[in-house]
């Protein structure tokens, strides 16, 4: 057992309020950005801007592409997210330990409807789709310094546990300018909803404990997004959108104090705005191939571009940068009815070295995933899909860092990897252009 250092407690004690924040929208997770949606278009990697095969990944990353669908169609999938998470923590004098999460798996919902009337220039799309979220459970320990109880008792946090979901509904409409060149757009409205046990995002209690972040509420917010779709000669087809930050209202607690007393606490964290462009290729019989290449502004987003202590304790932000990230799919159909696809997406970590002790929770640092689909044409109307993905083990390691500075001869580490099943029907009306 840790010997009682009240000094060291309280000023390590407030250092791992940013531990948890690593559980805070960074949005798979291109930082906690899912990389697409659906079955079809996660066995792709994500990419679709220049390759519209499904309505989930059309609507997803390029609104205009939905007038390069076949026809009329309504997409439902849900997706199985198991994440992998070790946390591990020293300090010289103290000691060191390792546990695992309890994350447990992830139900993600989707859908997507684009209509496309007969003779008309305009298609209509309507998506809903869980964008971002994460889920951390990790016990208490009585050796790993940062799951130790909370002061007066240790130095750490305590079992840590936080879920964050994020929805986004995207009516979109798209407009045929030429026989080669669309163009679409529309508003986007969020929701997201985070829990967090204890509430790291709170000024600490006058006992240096943090309350409890059990009672919150749905948070709303919004944007837009635009997108453009141009078909050229010899099976090459280019994309290119733009997604606006989705601008949240403030997350909103009623917590307690030492002394169970009522407490309010509420901070701000945005969704990053995502530029896109993209190509595909379908001049190889049978096959469709796509790359795509993203910029995500987490650099300039509320609660990623701040970082460091506030002179209350608080973390300011999580620091983060911002990132390039690539989706790469190929689809092979080998019979009328059967179709294969594989996929691979890489996105730079937004983590920087400095910042680690600010996210050492995260589960979101993943940079490497593969994907592998496949599709069966029931029948002309119908058909189903199912997805696995892979998202490869990373770490991200760093010294402790308190508002009074590094604490020597510390280290804190977090490790992730994931696993993904998704499974999927497409459901075909009105017919094909």
């Amino acid at each position: 057992m840790f010997r009682s250092r009240r000094g060291l407690a309280k000023k390590v004690a407030l250092s791992f309020f940013a531990l948890a924040l690593g559980a805070v929208p960074a949005q798979a997770q291109i930082g906690a950005l899912f990389t697409g949606a659906g079955a079809v278009n996660r066995s792709m990697g994500g990419a679709s801007v220049a390759a519209p095969i499904d309505a989930s990944g059309a609507l997803y990353w390029n609104p205009a592409s939905i007038s390069g669908l076949p026809g009329s169609s309504i997409d439902f999938g849900v997706e199985l997210l198991y994440p992998q998470t070790q946390l591990s923590s020293s300090i010289t004098g103290l000691g060191a330990g390792s546990d695992r999460g309890d994350n447990g798996i992830f139900p993600i919902p989707s859908m997507a409807l684009v209509y496309k009337p007969e003779d008309s220039m305009l298609t209509y799309g309507f998506g809903v789709f869980s964008v971002g979220g994460f889920g951390t459970n990790y016990p208490s320990s009585a050796t790993n310094p940062i799951l130790t109880p909370q002061p007066p008792f240790g130095v750490g946090l305590g079992s840590i546990y936080a879920n964050l979901q994020v929805l986004e509904v995207v009516p979109t409409l798209s407009m045929q300018v030429t026989d080669r060149l669309s163009i679409g757009g529309g508003p986007t409205l969020t929701m997201a909803n985070l829990r967090a046990d204890p509430l790291f995002l709170a000024v600490p209690n006058a006992n240096g404990a943090y309350p409890p972040g059990a009672h919150s509420r749905t948070t709303w917010g919004g944007g837009f997004q635009l997108g453009a779709f141009y078909k050229a000669d010899n099976g090459w087809n280019f994309g290119a959108s733009f997604k606006s930050p989705q601008w949240l209202d403030a997350f909103h607690f009623q917590t307690v104090d030492q002394f169970g007393l009522p407490r309010e606490s509420a901070f701000r964290f945005d969704i990053p705005m995502i530029a896109s462009v993209g190509v595909g290729y379908t001049g190889f019989d049978r096959w469709t191939l796509a790359l795509d290449l993203r910029y995500v502004d987490f650099n300039n987003t509320e609660g990623f571009k701040q970082s460091g202590f506030a002179p209350t304790g608080m973390v300011q932000g999580l620091g983060w940068r911002s990132v390039f990230a690539l989706s790469a799919g190929a689809q092979y159909q080998l019979t009328d009815t059967w179709s294969v696809r594989a996929g691979y997406s890489y996105n730079q970590d937004p983590i920087p070295d400095s910042q680690a002790t600010f996210n050492v929770a995260s589960p979101t640092i993943l940079e490497h995933a593969v994907y592998l689909g496949v599709s069966y044409r029931v029948t002309d109307a119908l058909s189903l899909s199912a997805a696995y993905a892979h998202g490869f083990q990373n770490s991200i390691e760093g010294p402790l860092v308190t508002p009074a500075g590094i604490v020597p001869g510390s280290s804190v580490r977090s490790t992730t990897s994931a696993d993904l099943l998704v499974i999927g029907a497409t459901v075909r009306f009105g017919g094909c252009k």
